[in-house]
């Protein structure tokens, strides 16, 4: 794990790079990661989280700027502007039932080729996809999912990359900080190893790339 600044980190992540980012509804978000993406003009980001949050608020900020090529998430309800450009063909979304989406995050953190689930037999969201039946109960298949890079927010990070989370901003951090090639943290609070007891550490130090200096 190696410490780095706000700008550098955000450098390392390409146009075109497939992005996991925390947070539900702007919850658990690294909002300062999010706004230097939006300062360094990125392009054509594929953003998989759960949500695209609101205009003007967290995942909405990428959104607004026409940052985001692809999302792939649970809901897009309450962004307007997603919608639209949706609608528009200016944006692909892949909507994604919520309890789906976690466990194909989790399926690619783990190294599983995917999960089987019964969530969306008989529905559209079974189009594409291989069903296969267990104990005679149909399920579908649903594939794991990766990211290039997974944004991460933290309310404590120690020296060497152990990350705490603090209730409900937890969310889906834990679980993309699993699911990508690289993981760059934003944690509220950097302290000494020892000061995050060990049956607190959510996300241990290994699977940490960076984190981001105050």
């Amino acid at each position: 794990m190696k410490t780095i600044l706000l700008a550098d980190a955000v450098a390392l992540i390409p146009n075109g790079a497939s992005v996991m980012i925390g947070g539900f509804m702007g919850v658990g978000t690294p909002e300062r990661l999010v706004d230097e993406l939006v300062r360094q003009g990125k392009r054509d980001l594929t953003v998989i989280a759960n949500d695209n949050a609101l205009p003007g608020v967290g995942i909405g900020k990428l959104i607004s700027a026409g940052a985001v090529k692809k999302t792939i998430a649970s809901h897009i309800g309450l962004n307007p502007e997603t919608q639209k450009k949706m609608l528009a063909r200016e944006l692909e979304v892949d909507l994604v039932p919520q309890g789906t989406l976690a466990e194909r995050i989790r399926a690619g953190g783990f190294g599983l080729g995917g999960v089987l689930t019964p969530t969306g037999v008989g529905t559209v969201v079974e189009n594409g996809k291989k069903r296969i039946e267990v104990d005679g109960k149909p399920y579908l298949l649903e594939t794991a999912l990766r990211a290039d890079f997974a944004l991460v927010q933290a309310f404590a990070a120690d020296y060497i990359g152990n990350l705490y989370y603090a209730l409900t901003a937890r969310n889906f951090n834990p679980v993309i900080a699993m699911a990508a090639d690289t993981v760059i943290v934003d944690a509220e609070h950097i302290v000494p190893v020892g000061v995050i007891a060990p049956d607190d550490v959510v996300t241990p130090s290994p699977v940490v790339d960076y984190i981001v200096a105050h």
